[in-house]
């Protein structure tokens, strides 16, 4: 696979075009053109081109996608296929719901273990996941390769954990401490996820329409 230096806003849109594939897949089609994916996604066409040509040639000109074909280029492309290994730090609210809600294994993850404090939770299952003491997560990541870390522990203990799984070869973090912990010259990746920025943008958008409205003219 041809892989260049991609810009952020490209592999953003990745998991869109995914989604939709699954939902031509499932409806029956099985070829899509750049202008009937572009209708679909409110993209153009010529951003569609060339959003896979970052990754290499994937159509036919006056041919279309092969819908079964570029979806699975597209998964291979987003590291569906290699089997990563994820473990989640925090049973809580959050990382609860993640485990019974969220499906790891459907984005080629397998979420192998979880971790948490709380006596009661300790030695238990959950979904097939087992869940083990904090004070052995260091012996846990020397004795096994883990990729992404999904941190869900409070926020006064983001940073502690976040140095333990940096020195431990870590590659990623998908965070939902609610707290930042991109650092410029940090080896691991971090995607932090904050709940209120869709939210927030959402309200932006309303008021913006709103606004918009208010200064029209009244018809008589």
């Amino acid at each position: 696979m041809k892989r260049i230096k991609v810009s952020n806003n490209v592999i953003r849109r990745m998991p869109r075009y995914l989604r939709k594939l699954d939902e031509l897949q499932e409806g029956g089609t099985s070829r899509v053109s750049s202008f009937e994916l572009g209708q679909q996604l409110g993209l153009t066409p010529s951003q569609i081109r060339q959003d896979f040509s970052c990754f290499g040639e994937f159509g036919q000109q006056g041919y279309g996608y092969n819908v079964a074909a570029l979806r699975e280029q597209i998964a291979a492309i987003l590291g569906m296929d290699r089997g990563f290994r994820a473990i989640l730090i925090g049973v809580g609210n959050i990382g609860h719901a993640l485990m019974d809600n969220f499906s790891f294994r459907a984005c080629g993850v397998e979420l192998a273990a979880a971790f948490d404090v709380k006596e009661n939770l300790i030695g238990t299952e959950f979904k097939g996941v087992p869940i083990l003491p904090m004070d052995k997560l260091e012996e846990y990541l020397k004795k096994n390769e883990v990729a992404i870390a999904v941190l869900a522990v409070p926020k006064e203990a983001a940073l502690k954990v976040t140095e333990v799984l940096t020195e431990n070869g870590v590659e990623a973090i998908w965070n939902f401490t609610n707290m930042e912990l991109t650092e410029p010259n940090s080896p691991i990746l971090v995607e932090n996820v904050h709940f209120s920025d869709s939210l927030l943008a959402l309200s932006y958008f309303v008021s913006e329409r709103m606004d918009e409205n208010a200064a029209k003219p009244a018809q008589e």
